[in-house]
């Protein structure tokens, strides 16, 4: 074979060789990036899929969704306001646990909403918060379910108990501007 030959074969292969690595590699980190950005959720959001690609198909459009949020930190005197709040619904809880669930409930929403989240429904409010918050989004689920089963007089006091935990781990993180702050675009 003529050395032309050889390098019409050679340079095609080394091309495709150094695309695919190319594309490979930023496969990988893609993956990896909604991984550390979604943390467990990222698991549950690729399991309840029908196949991986779909799963991160799914985050990357949260991700979308959650850019085009006018999300914002709260201004002082509001989250005093909602800790002053939050200390009524934990009063609360001593005479009422079922109410002060419920109320802990309205009360993270309503800090979800003036923080600029949409509020319009609890499977919607997960995908949202899943961007920025997904590490506090297991104990958001379980509050909600308990607030669900006192709603119906199903819930135990510990199960109560633990569903204010459980919204206070949210709520502390909305309180305080928590996941990553949303930064301003040149």
């Amino acid at each position: 074979m003529s050395t032309g030959t050889l390098l019409a074969i050679i340079i095609p292969v080394v091309v495709v060789v150094a695309l695919l690595s190319v594309a490979i590699t930023l496969f990988v980190g893609r993956r990896r990036r909604l991984r550390e950005r979604f943390g467990p959720e990222y698991e549950r959001t690729v399991e309840s899929a029908d196949s991986r690609l779909a799963g991160e198909r799914e985050l990357r459009a949260r991700e979308k969704r959650h850019d085009s949020l006018d999300i914002k930190p709260l201004p002082s005197s509001s989250r005093e306001r909602y800790s002053r709040d939050w200390a009524g619904v934990q009063d609360e809880f001593v005479d009422r646990p079922e109410e002060a669930v419920h109320d802990a409930d309205r009360l993270v929403t309503s800090l979800m909403h003036e923080r600029g989240y949409p509020t319009e429904g609890f499977e919607q409010q997960l995908k949202d918060l899943s961007v920025e918050h997904s590490r506090t989004l297991e104990h958001y689920r379980d509050a909600h379910e308990v607030d669900a089963l006192g709603t119906r007089h199903k819930a135990t006091t510990e199960q109560l108990r633990g569903a204010m935990v459980h919204y206070r781990a949210l709520f502390d993180e909305l309180l305080s501007n928590g996941g990553q702050a949303r930064q301003a675009r040149a």
